[in-house]
């Protein structure tokens, strides 16, 4: 146990106080790395197929998850039922929805 009168941290390494050079290149890459993904805009047609495309999957495959995942606890409940299927269908829309929201709002920033 700890002793009175004698320092807590004997024996335990110092931290640095400046921030050494290899934080600074790190932070220097990580900024050039934003600025880069600031200034991306999709160029022509070629680019605003590849953003619209993007955005679709972003959409489409939380649903489809939905839906399969649904039809699958449907299928081994007892009985026929699709609520399952359709709650994890509605559910997908939400997701979808959202994750298009996030991709749209990250590329303004």
């Amino acid at each position: 146990m700890h002793e009175p009168g004698t320092p807590r941290d004997e024996g335990r390494a110092k931290t640095p106080g400046p921030v050494s050079e290899r934080d600074d290149a790190m932070r220097r890459a990580i900024d050039r790395q934003a600025e880069r993904r600031r200034r991306f805009r999709p160029a022509g047609p070629i680019g605003l197929l590849v953003l619209g495309g993007t955005a679709g999957l972003l959409f489409v495959v939380p649903i489809l998850l939905g839906a399969y995942l649904g039809r699958w606890i449907d299928a081994h409940s007892a009985g026929y039922s699709v609520r399952w299927t359709v709650s994890l269908i509605v559910l997908g829309i939400v997701v979808g929805g959202y994750n298009v929201y996030r991709f749209f709002k990250g590329m303004g920033q």
